[in-house]
């Protein structure tokens, strides 16, 4: 059987973690001269591309990989499997860092960032018909119900840390109560990335002809949605094997090899409906254009293909290592569709352009820092793994 989920332990303050928070600081340096000084200062935003690297990256491309949470719980609590359990925390911890981080690239993105509370607060002035409300509120609701979804595990710790008695008792009303609602939590949690991941997309065919046609479908939405749970599963295999590498842990190799099951149909549903909806609307001869936007379109398909082929044999899927590889080109390969949807195949006008300038690429480096700082610290914090130590002891 899987051990419970317990802290790593260990020193805090290690050589990694120090390099860490030092990317982090620079970033958090660059933060407040982009708060302090607009986003014409700081940025290459231009009328002509005003969603950049912190939308694209961050938001767009970041949730998608923050989706592990969501895609465990379709596993764990939609089809009753339930043997995931010990990957629900994991999946879960890095939603809610991803997810917190992506909702502070959008504050960043916003030019009066103080007036953002109102979102949320003044509904008499929300357009029902916006794509952009639908994914502030399910994004702002999200982070909060997946940070109520790790509040068991941070508790927990607290409460292993704290031998007070009125902390335990605490503790143990706050659990109970969390246990009654958390069916009502888990359904806001499978209903909010669905929503705001599909909207996504959504968002981009608003754009209308200034999307090249190559990535211009009715479809867009149903493709984000598909490719952000088969990034989530990824992530969440991507995760459990780095981290039983990095913290020694027994690797759950059983369990990933079932979920990697589902990595290759979802990865085939794609390829498909991307290639029939390209021929269905006329549009499959611009993928020989042998023009810059097709090449990306062929190196996306390949990336989508890749990993069906190195996971379809039951065999590779019992291998750590394939597992690992083909979870890396998977995120890449979602990413990379994100990414060129957003900026690549955008074109607002032949004397528009843009690049990420220097303050955007290191603020987004600063925040990536500042989550994998922040997950170190927690999981030897919290009870957050629940693989057994591959050694008799951890440093």
């Amino acid at each position: 059987m899987t051990a419970h989920a317990e802290p790593i332990g260990g020193p805090l303050f290690t050589p990694s973690v120090r390099a860490l928070a030092g990317v982090f600081g620079l970033g958090a340096i660059v933060i407040a001269w982009r708060l302090l000084s607009g986003l014409g200062a700081t940025t290459a935003l231009n009328d002509g591309y005003p969603l950049g690297l912190w939308i694209a990256f961050d938001v767009v491309t970041g949730t998608a990989l923050a989706c592990g949470g969501y895609a465990i719980a379709i596993f764990v609590f939609i089809l009753n499997k339930g043997e995931y359990h010990p990957l629900i925390r994991p999946a879960i911890l890095t939603s809610a860092l991803g997810y917190s981080l992506a909702g502070f690239s959008v504050l960043l993105d916003v030019g009066r960032w103080w007036l953002i509370w109102k979102v949320p607060v003044y509904f008499w002035h929300w357009n029902l018909n916006s794509a952009l409300l639908e994914i502030a509120l399910c994004i702002m609701g999200y982070v909060v119900v997946v940070w109520i979804e790790l509040s068991p595990a941070l508790l927990e710790g607290w409460a292993r840390r704290s031998p007070r008695l009125a902390v335990q008792r605490w503790t143990r009303t706050f659990l109970q109560l969390l246990e009654k609602s958390m069916i009502w939590i888990i359904a806001l949690g499978i209903l909010l990335p669905t929503m705001h991941q599909s909207s996504l997309g959504t968002l981009m065919l608003l754009a209308g002809s200034r999307l090249h046609p190559l990535w211009r479908t009715p479809l867009l939405p149903l493709l984000f949605l598909i490719s952000c749970v088969a990034m989530g599963y990824a992530a969440v295999v991507f995760e459990s094997a780095l981290s039983s590498a990095v913290f020694h842990r027994r690797p759950e190799t059983q369990m990933l090899a079932r979920l990697a099951r589902a990595i290759v149909p979802l990865q085939l549903l794609f390829v498909v409906l991307r290639f029939s909806d390209l021929w269905w609307r006329g549009n499959a001869g611009l993928l020989v254009a042998g023009d810059v936007r097709s090449v990306m379109v062929w190196i996306e398909l390949a990336m989508f293909i890749a990993p069906v082929v190195m996971l379809l044999a039951p065999a590779a899927r019992h291998d750590l290592g394939r597992l690992f590889r083909a979870a890396v080109v998977m995120m890449f390969a979602g990413a990379l569709y994100r990414f060129d949807t957003y900026l690549v195949a955008f074109t607002p006008g032949t004397n528009w352009v843009y690049f990420p300038s220097v303050p955007e690429m290191s603020i987004t480096v600063g925040l990536v820092a500042f989550e994998v700082l922040a997950y170190i610290v927690i999981v030897k914090t919290f009870p957050i793994l629940a693989g057994r130590p591959a050694v008799e002891s951890v440093g």
